[in-house]
């Protein structure tokens, strides 16, 4: 049996609601092993997840912004001997703290999600 193309769109609408939802704890996270500019995190992120996760410019550079007026990441301009200048971003105390919060948030979710998942396919 084939999925519809209404579940294929469902499927698609889920995947890009979680990763909406999911985008400020993965930024923090990549972000936690050293500063990095925004093609670099978008890299690292589709390297780390094998393809699995990826996000566009268009979508990385918002999330940015956000968490710079938020004060959970620094910024500095680097401009090299050749080649653009590249902004770089870099957690602060702050974004250690909310990195942790949604590290917990996110983990609490994903169990609880497991536990109801395979307690449903136990009970069948």
């Amino acid at each position: 049996m084939t999925p519809s193309a209404d579940s294929t769109d469902d499927r698609r609408s889920i995947e890009r609601e979680l990763k909406r939802g999911s985008l400020e704890l993965i930024v923090l996270h990549l972000l936690a092993g050293g500063e990095a500019y925004g093609y670099e995190i978008v890299s690292k992120l589709t390297a780390e997840t094998n393809g699995a996760l990826e996000v566009t410019d268009g979508t990385l550079y918002p999330v940015l912004y956000r968490l710079e007026r938020a004060q959970l990441v620094t910024v500095r301009w680097e401009t090299p001997e050749r080649g653009v200048p590249r902004k770089y971003y870099q957690l602060t105390d702050a974004g250690r703290t909310e990195l942790a919060r949604l590290t917990h948030e996110w983990t609490t979710f994903a169990n609880a999600m497991t536990t109801l998942l395979r307690t449903e396919r136990e009970g069948r």
